[in-house]
């Protein structure tokens, strides 16, 4: 439930936006990354749930960027 909640989070976001998000949560990825090399990761699911996060924000950029070329072809073909 609170996946699909997440999801619905990101996706009112703007493209900007998103990619904020994503710069930030590569940040704390890299963070933790270093935590578990050096012993001192306390909450280990909480690399799984960046990786998700990541690949959830990837998504929808990938789908905002069909949407757009979709409408670009899609607008000339209504003129014509």
């Amino acid at each position: 439930m609170k996946t699909k909640q997440r999801f619905d989070d990101l996706n009112r976001l703007s493209a900007d936006q998103l990619q904020e998000e994503l710069l930030s949560l590569k940040k704390e990825q890299f963070n933790l990354r270093f935590q578990r090399a050096t012993g001192q990761l306390e909450n280990t699911s909480r690399v799984r749930i960046v990786r998700r996060d990541i690949a959830r924000i990837k998504t929808l950029q990938s789908r905002q960027r069909l949407a757009a070329k979709s409408e670009a072809a899609a607008a000339p073909a209504a003129g014509a």
